[in-house]
């Protein structure tokens, strides 16, 4: 049973991480899953504090998940046009490989900054601060689950 939840504890982590990139997976708190998984083996042992630390940044960042895009794009002069056109050109991305998904926000922002009214140097400026936006979200997710699949690795060593 220890080495099944040791695996499903990684499978987690491992999840996490992809799910920073993929709209469709929750990236942190699964990957908080894994580490609350790994917790109750007999492999590896957090503290509460260390547990309830993870469990604030593992909210934080659900938060931020929505404000951070919503930000770039207002900072740069955006609309609401602008946050869905990012959400929607991320999905679409998706299906394009990495660059699908580093080019998908960015065209899927000025594609709705223009069906939205605004002049083509608006909504460039504005497609800019929503990729912005996205990528510090994704950046800021990525490092937290690298953490949480760092200290993972290294309770088990």
């Amino acid at each position: 049973m220890n080495t099944f939840l040791v695996i499903l504890s990684f499978v987690c982590l491992i999840l996490g991480l992809i799910g920073c990139v993929i709209p469709a997976l929750p990236g942190v708190p699964l990957s908080y899953a894994g580490l609350l998984v790994l917790h109750f083996t007999d492999s590896a042992e957090f503290s509460g504090a260390f547990l309830w630390t993870w469990a604030g940044i593992a909210v934080l960042t659900l938060v931020l998940d929505y404000l951070v895009p919503a930000w770039g794009t207002k900072r740069f002069g955006g609309s609401k046009y602008g946050v869905w056109g990012t959400t929607i050109g991320l999905v679409i991305g998706l299906f394009f490989g990495p660059w699908g998904i580093v080019l998908g926000p960015f065209f899927g922002a000025l594609t709705a900054e223009l069906i939205g009214g605004k002049r083509s140097d608006e909504a460039l400026r504005a497609a800019f601060g929503s990729f912005v936006g996205f990528l510090l979200d994704t950046l800021l997710k990525v490092i937290c689950c690298a953490l949480m699949l760092y200290y993972a690795i290294d309770a088990l060593v």
